[in-house]
């Protein structure tokens, strides 16, 4: 009988974090994909100053982070997949509530890049839109893995203190 319970206690939680991680996942991927829609239309006549070094400024990235290993897009692309199935596989083991945000947020961000690779008409490229001037160019999937990474660590860190 208690194995029973285990079972049951342990099937919720894992329905908890799965419906948590892709409940942040599919939040982030639409945020990202209707900025870039509209970045594509709003910014099409050229870049908007918005205040002090921060514009925003229409740009396709076939490349990976910081546009680095342009031209490579279909090995970009493979390695990306390889990486968000990993993330999924990874994502069954955290526990905590931070953690399993963060990881939403990290598989959200990589999701929303691969949409653009896929289903935009790019030639694979991703679609950059927010400009500082002083560091590249990048969206909000970007931003959702970036800060999703660092919670992860933190949340990592937390666990293991």
């Amino acid at each position: 009988m208690h194995r029973v319970q285990e079972r049951g206690a342990l099937a919720a939680l894992t329905d908890r974090r799965t419906a948590t991680i892709a409940g942040v996942a599919v939040a982030v991927i639409a945020l990202d994909q209707v900025t870039k829609t509209w970045a594509e239309r709003a910014l099409a006549d050229g870049p908007i100053h918005v205040v002090w070094t921060l514009w925003l400024n229409l740009t396709y990235n076939s490349g990976a982070a910081f546009s680095s290993a342009q031209g490579l897009t279909p090995f970009i692309t493979a390695v990306a997949v390889i990486v968000l199935i990993a993330l999924v596989g990874v994502s069954r083991s955290i526990t905590t509530r931070l953690g399993i945000v963060s990881m939403g947020l990290v598989i959200g961000g990589a999701a929303g890049n691969l949409v653009d690779r896929f289903f935009r008409g790019n030639h694979g490229a991703v679609i950059d839109f927010i400009d500082l001037r002083w560091w590249p160019v990048w969206n909000v999937a970007d931003a959702a893995v970036v800060v999703g990474a660092v919670l992860l660590v933190l949340s990592s860190r937390r666990a293991t203190a």
